[in-house]
C-alpha cells in the first residue's frame, strides 16, 4: 500500500492539495483513502461532503476520514488519565488544573497514526493520502512514535518492576502518593502495541513519502526548509514540493504584476533550494477550491497526466560510510546542531528537534570523533581503534 503525507505552514492550501491528489488517484483507478490528522479538520469542507470518524465514500473509488482523536484518547487512555488525575489531586492541584495536566500534549494526535498503521496492515486501499496538521504539529506527531518507543523500551519495564515490588509496602503508608496499578501499565502497553511499528511504516522509502506544500512567500519557504531538515533527521523522505497559488501570467494588472515579480524571485529560490526534489506547481484559481470538481481541476494542474501516487524522488537520509555516520540535514547551520553520545546511542539535536539514533553494531565499541556539517550532511566520525 502506498502512503503520501502532506504538510505545510497553515493556510498554504495543504488540505486542498491532499484532497486533489487523492481524487486524481481515485480517477486513475486506485482505491484511495484521504484521511485528516489535523485537529482543525477542514477536509470535509474542502471535499464539500459529510466525513466521519470512519472511512466514508465521497466519490467513485475515494473514501475520506476525519479521525476523532479526542474520543480515541478517552477510550484508550482512560486508566492512565484517571491515575494521573488522582496523583495530581494528591499534589494539591485543582480539578481543572489536574484535568489539563493529565493529558500529554500531542498524545491525542498520535492515535491518528494508530489508524494509519491499521489501514496499512489491513491493506484495504491502494493509496492512503494523509492531510497532516501544520508543520510544527506534524513534526511533533512524527517524532512521537520514536520518543514513545524509547521510553517504553528503556524506562517502562524498570518502572513497572519497581512499582510491583514496592506497591504492597507503599500502599500501607497513607501519606505517600498513589501508586499506579497494573491496569495503568496494561493500558500503556495496549497503547504502545497500537503504535508500535508505525515509525518503520512511515520511514519505508519503498511505500511512504512526504510532500511539502508551500506558497511562493518568504516566511512559508523558510519554514518549509526547516521542516525538510527535521524530516530528514527523523528518517522521513520528501519526494516533492508543491508550490500552490502562483499568480498566472494571464492576470494583467499593475497590482498583481508586482506580486508576480515577487513570486518569481521566491520560485527561483524554491527551485534552487530543494533541488533535486521535484517542484510541482499550481496556479491561483479565480474561484474557491471547494468540492470534487474544483479539486479535480487542482489535481490536473499539479500532476498533469502523471501518476500522483508514483514515488517522485528517492534519496538517502542516513548512511554509514566507513566509520562515519552521515545524516542529511539540508538547511541546518552549525549553530542548530548538537551531538552527544550516551552508551550505544547518539543524541542528535537540530534546532528544536532531537532524535536518538541507535548506533550500528560496528560502531558500538567506538568512541565519537569529530562532527562536521558540509553540503547539507552532518558527519559524525568514530574511532574504532579505542574501546
Amino acid at each position: 500500500m502506498r502512503l503520501i503525507l502532506f504538510t505545510g505552514k497553515g493556510g498554504v492550501g495543504k488540505t486542498s492539495v491532499a484532497g486533489a491528489t487523492a481524487l486524481v488517484a481515485a480517477k486513475r483507478g486506485l482505491k484511495t483513502l484521504v484521511m485528516s490528522t489535523d485537529p482543525a479538520h477542514s477536509l470535509a469542507d474542502s471535499i464539500d461532503a459529510e466525513v466521519g470518524d470512519q472511512p466514508t465514500m465521497v466519490d467513485s473509488g475515494l473514501w475520506a476520514q476525519q479521525i476523532d482523536t479526542q474520543q480515541r484518547l478517552e477510550t484508550s487512555w482512560r486508566e492512565v488519565r484517571e491515575y494521573a488525575l488522582e496523583l495530581l489531586s494528591w499534589l494539591g492541584l485543582s480539578g481543572i488544573e489536574a484535568e489539563e495536566l493529565s493529558i500529554i500534549p500531542g498524545l491525542d494526535e498520535l492515535f491518528s497514526l494508530a489508524d494509519l498503521k491499521q489501514h496499512h496492515s489491513a491493506g484495504a486501499y491502494d493509496l492512503v493520502v494523509v492531510d497532516c496538521a501544520p508543520t510544527a504539529e506534524t513534526m511533533r506527531l512524527l517524532s512521537l512514535p520514536e520518543v514513545l518507543s524509547w521510553y517504553i523500551e528503556k524506562v517502562f519495564p524498570v518502572n513497572r518492576k519497581i512499582v510491583n515490588t514496592v506497591r504492597p509496602v507503599l500502599q500501607r503508608i497513607k501519606s505517600l502518593p498513589p501508586i499506579a496499578s497494573d491496569d495503568v501499565f496494561a493500558a500503556i502497553e495496549r497503547f504502545y502495541d497500537r503504535v508500535d511499528g508505525i515509525k518503520q511504516v512511515l520511514a519505508d522509502a519503498a511505500t511512504t513519502s512526504i510532500r511539502l506544500v508551500v506558497n511562493p512567500e518568504k516566511m512559508v519557504i523558510a519554514e518549509a526548509e526547516r521542516t525538510f531538515s527535521y524530516l530528514c533527521l527523523f528518517g522521513y523522505r520528501v519526494d516533492a514540493v508543491v508550490v500552490n497559488r502562483i499568480i498566472p501570467d494571464e492576470v494583467t494588472d499593475a497590482y498583481f504584476d508586482r506580486w508576480r515579480d515577487i513570486q518569481a524571485q521566491h520560485l527561483e529560490r524554491i527551485e534552487q533550494s530543494f533541488a533535486p526534489v521535484p517542484i510541482l506547481k499550481a496556479r491561483l484559481f479565480d474561484t474557491e477550491v471547494v468540492g470534487t470538481q474544483a479539486l479535480g481541476r487542482l489535481g490536473a494542474e499539479i500532476y498533469g497526466g502523471s501518476d500522483p501516487a508514483a514515488i517522485l524522488h528517492t534519496d538517502e537520509v542516513m548512511k554509514l560510510v566507513d566509520r562515519t555516520l552521515m545524516i542529511k540535514v539540508p538547511f541546518a547551520s552549525k549553530g542548530d546542531i548538537d551531538v552527544n553520545r550516551r552508551g550505544q546511542e547518539l543524541f542528535v539535536r537540530v534546532g528544536s528537534n532531537k532524535r536518538v539514533v541507535a548506533l550500528p553494531v560496528v560502531l558500538q565499541g567506538a568512541q565519537v570523533g569529530a562532527a562536521s556539517l558540509d553540503g547539507g550532511w552532518l558527519s559524525v566520525s568514530f574511532d574504532t581503534g579505542h574501546a
